[in-house]
């Protein structure tokens, strides 16, 4: 069992609660231990990163250095709080100046010295890679029995490479492994890795929604039973805004958007309880029940 330390962040800690019990229910089966951070606060997304960069990195480095106190691996299950976390990280572990200044600053406020030896690991990777997807084929014993699975990376988890560590984002492959080895069908198509619009919605809802129609009615052209995330706020949009895309298009979509733990859970067995579908507002159960046959 990998111990790593657990940062859920502020979606999966409000309104994507079932993101967070699916991945706490889901962990051990995949051969982790989560330690919840429970000291932390938000990673500022991208708007503290632009208002108030030195803030940004100071709020970011609080989080790392909790995280250093119980273990090496920083896991996420946020495309957002992972790229915040890495680009932080990156400047950090670069320069030892600068480390040492926002270490002073954190120690006047009685947080432990960050010492730059986190590496900062989304659940995806942890999943799709070396023991833990050897983990995962285990895991996944009722299988997803042939569901067509659309994948959708969203663009902050694959951008930019350097940070990211993605070689080729154009063509990312995590997402496509862990839906086959789940026993399910992934789908391509062009959108998978196009942005879903959550950053403009409140100032130019119409550009977003021209976004975020795009992986909706391909995926849907291609056959997909449902959608599958690694991101919450892709899923905030992907899911909650169908109705305003029916409302603007006056088509009907339902497409059922599932968090990466989710999709994985069905797979493993889990719990209606621990994966609290309820919560959706494109209800996903209906296009799961070929699964009981």
């Amino acid at each position: 069992m990998k111990s790593v330390a657990y940062y859920k962040g502020c979606l999966a800690s409000l309104s994507a609660k079932e993101l967070d019990t699916s991945t706490q229910a889901l962990a051990p089966r995949v051969g982790l231990e989560l330690i919840e951070l429970e000291a932390v606060t938000c990673c500022g997304a991208g708007d503290i990163h632009e208002a108030e960069p030195d803030y940004y990195l100071h709020l970011n480095a609080r989080i790392l250095a909790y995280a250093g106190q119980v273990s090496d691996t920083l896991l996420t299950v946020c495309n957002v709080c992972t790229l915040n976390l890495r680009q932080a990280n990156h400047m950090l572990q670069g320069d030892q100046n600068l480390l040492d200044r926002v270490n002073e600053n954190l120690k006047s406020v009685g947080v432990p010295a960050y010492e730059g030896t986190v590496e900062v690991r989304h659940l995806l990777w942890e999943i799709a890679e070396g023991d833990g997807y050897e983990l995962l084929k285990q895991a996944a014993h009722k299988g997803l029995k042939g569901l067509k699975v659309a994948p959708f990376y969203g663009c902050q988890i694959l951008r930019p490479s350097k940070i990211m560590g993605f070689e080729d984002p154009d063509r990312p492959w995590s997402l496509e492994r862990i839906i086959e080895a789940c026993g399910g069908e992934a789908i391509d198509y062009p959108a998978k890795i196009k942005c879903c619009g959550f950053p403009i919605i409140q100032a130019r809802e119409e550009t977003a929604m021209g976004e975020l129609i795009q992986p909706v009615e391909q995926a849907l052209e291609a056959g997909a039973d449902v959608m599958v995330t690694p991101c919450p706020l892709c899923h905030l949009s992907l899911d909650a805004w169908q109705s305003k895309l029916e409302a603007a298009t006056g088509k009907s979509f339902k497409l059922p958007i599932l968090h990466l733990a989710q999709l994985v859970g069905v797979a493993a067995g889990l719990e209606e309880s621990e994966l609290k579908f309820k919560r959706h507002i494109v209800d996903p159960r209906p296009a799961l029940e070929q699964l009981r046959v």
